[in-house]
């Protein structure tokens, strides 16, 4: 806890003491121990659903916590391979993303069709595999922005991974067709057995406004969680909010007042509790990213933790802070994020 609270700084009194009025956490399904058979023991998801979802919650050192640390390592394609691994050549080579996962105590690896396909028959049985169906690439000129399908959930079940994922980029002119795409898809691994991820991110230049961005916004990212829980998302990835009021700001959709006035306020955990609110008030968890990677990682990774955690959130899921520096300090990165939901004392708000 010293730790943690020295890497929190000037945050770590209101981070760490403060109390959720609006959404009480009596109202949430938490993590825990039990959480698949008190989440999803009694839904429609089959047997080898549940198999899986318990063997992610199982493995790394959060194993029986019921919290999550998942690397991801898409940026290959959604950034270019030179922009994310340049920074440490070791990881245009596969199997060392597997290997910072596995060193890192993580739940599962994410990462795309090629990068786990490479090394699946050596380490798909010693880490719960999580493979990206779709992604954006960069290397269309001019510039498109559209997630589109690079692999099949078949492919995923061949090489025994665990678990799909898909981005759904909610508010773009595409998000319509990738609803439907990944919708199937859900549906065809949830009967090859395999667990559900979605990265519920916001894309529309409109969600910026006067200065602020909205993507970021509790209440639009509340709604993007919900709609990707609607398509039976069994875990939720988004990005934690900073600020609110997206839809009175741009004046669209339809709200309520009291989203404003009683759920929430501008603290950041109240914040992230509405996002928690926004995926079936926590039957499917919240795991939060972990952004791109800066001159304080350490302090950042922890101060998302804390905030996800004491709303009522999952884990966290990051990959630069973790890849775009040497492995034995990417171990360490990853490792200080699990000790925050390892830490009894912090709980939730």
């Amino acid at each position: 806890m010293s730790a943690i609270t020295d890497l929190l700084g000037n945050d770590a009194q209101t981070l760490l003491g403060h109390k959720c009025a609006g959404i009480d956490r009596s109202m949430l399904t938490l993590p825990g121990p039990d959480f698949v058979d008190r989440a999803f023991g009694g839904t429609d998801r089959p047997v080898p659903v549940l198999r899986n979802l318990q063997a992610m919650y199982n493995t790394g050192r959060l194993a029986g916590t019921g919290y999550l640390s998942l690397l991801p390592v898409d940026q290959g394609i959604e950034h270019s391979a030179g922009a994310s691994f340049a920074p440490n050549p070791i990881y245009f080579d596969p199997e060392n993303i597997v290997k910072l996962a596995i060193e890192g105590g993580c739940n599962a690896v994410a990462s795309t069709l090629g990068v786990l396909g490479t090394c699946a028959r050596k380490y798909a049985h010693k880490i719960p595999f999580l493979v990206k169906l779709n992604h954006n690439e960069l290397l269309t000129y001019p510039s498109t922005f559209d997630q589109i399908m690079f692999a099949s959930v078949e492919q995923a079940a061949d090489m025994g991974a665990a678990a799909v994922g898909a981005t759904i980029y909610f508010g773009s002119q595409e998000s319509n067709r990738q609803i439907q795409e990944v919708s199937e898809a859900f549906h065809l691994a949830h009967q090859l057995g395999m667990v559900t991820v979605l990265w519920c991110y916001l894309r529309n230049s409109a969600f910026k406004k006067d200065g602020t961005d909205y993507h970021l916004a509790a209440d639009l990212t509340s709604q993007a969680n919900h709609l990707g829980v609607t398509i039976q998302a069994d875990i939720i990835k988004q990005k934690q909010a900073e600020t609110n009021g997206g839809f009175t700001a741009i004046d669209f959709g339809k709200t309520h007042k009291a989203v404003y006035s009683t759920l929430t306020t501008n603290h950041p955990i109240d914040l992230t509790r509405y996002q928690v609110a926004g995926c079936y008030m926590g039957r499917a968890g919240l795991i939060n990213s972990g952004g791109a990677a800066g001159q304080d990682d350490f302090a950042d990774a922890v101060r998302t933790a804390v905030i996800n955690k004491r709303a009522g959130g999952m884990g966290l899921i990051s990959g630069r802070k973790a890849f775009q520096r040497p492995m034995s300090e990417g171990v360490k990165l990853l490792n200080v994020i699990q000790d925050v939901y390892l830490d009894d004392s912090i709980t939730v708000a």
